[in-house]
């Protein structure tokens, strides 16, 4: 196996998969099913899922919407995306614990990084919730902050693009792919991986990031095995 630990970054608007909103039950399927394959092999997993399928802060606040309320209201999003995949894994017999940023006893343990490893130890899929706690910063941000907590040895962002471009490829048909990319040539090029703050952070603490489909069967199972897919970010 080429990562022992990894932290896999969903995006809300992913689990919409055909539908406008909300979540689409035939996604979460199949999700939850390339996640147990890669659990099933032995490998430590955590996740962070983002809230956009159900609501963005940032969309509250171009309304008028005060911004921390619209962002607490994203945070609780994100901790329903993550009751959802938590149900769907539980129904493959994968064994889950979600953990939130923000209090939420009744359905959720507060996050405690000791705890966390210890439930990755034993085989379990952690699922972060409730993103960094804080408003003003994204599940982007949550999912770099959590995968340096736990120690995890890379970030896997699951999008509907198979990797970096030079531009948006559902926009650009002449957009070419990078196998790999430095952080610096991110930078400079001005590339859209993760937002500022969470890209930082991640170089900062020499952080890999791998950018794939994670709607392409396999794929996930692919790159623990140590295939080429997707786009390599690396120093």
């Amino acid at each position: 196996m080429r990562y022992k630990r990894i932290l896999l970054k969903l995006s809300g608007e992913a689990l919409m998969g055909e539908k406008q909103y909300g979540i689409d039950p035939k996604r979460l399927d199949e999700y939850a099913e390339e996640i147990k394959k890669v659990v099933d092999k032995g490998i430590e997993v955590a996740i962070v899922i983002g809230g956009g399928n159900i609501f963005r802060g940032l969309s509250g606040a171009a309304t008028g919407m005060d911004r921390v309320q619209g962002d607490h209201m994203g945070m609780l999003a994100t901790v329903i995306n993550g009751l959802a995949l938590q149900s769907a894994l539980e129904m493959k017999d994968v064994q889950t614990r979600l953990q939130s940023a923000i209090k939420i006893n009744e359905v959720a343990e507060p996050f405690i990084r000791r705890r966390a490893m210890r439930h990755l130890e034993k085989g379990r899929v952690v699922i972060f919730g409730g993103g960094t706690g804080n408003p003003y910063f994204t599940t982007d941000s949550a999912a770099v902050l959590r995968a340096i907590e736990i120690e995890a040895d890379v970030i896997l962002k699951g999008t509907r693009v198979d990797g970096i471009y030079t531009s948006d490829p559902e926009k650009d048909k002449n957009a070419t792919k990078f196998e790999t990319i430095s952080f610096k040539d991110v930078l400079q090029k001005g590339l859209k991986v993760m937002d500022t703050t969470a890209f930082t952070l991640s170089q900062e603490n020499e952080l890999p990031i791998v950018v794939f489909d994670m709607n392409k069967k396999g794929n996930l199972l692919k790159i623990v095995d140590g295939e080429a897919v997707g786009t390599t970010v690396n120093m």
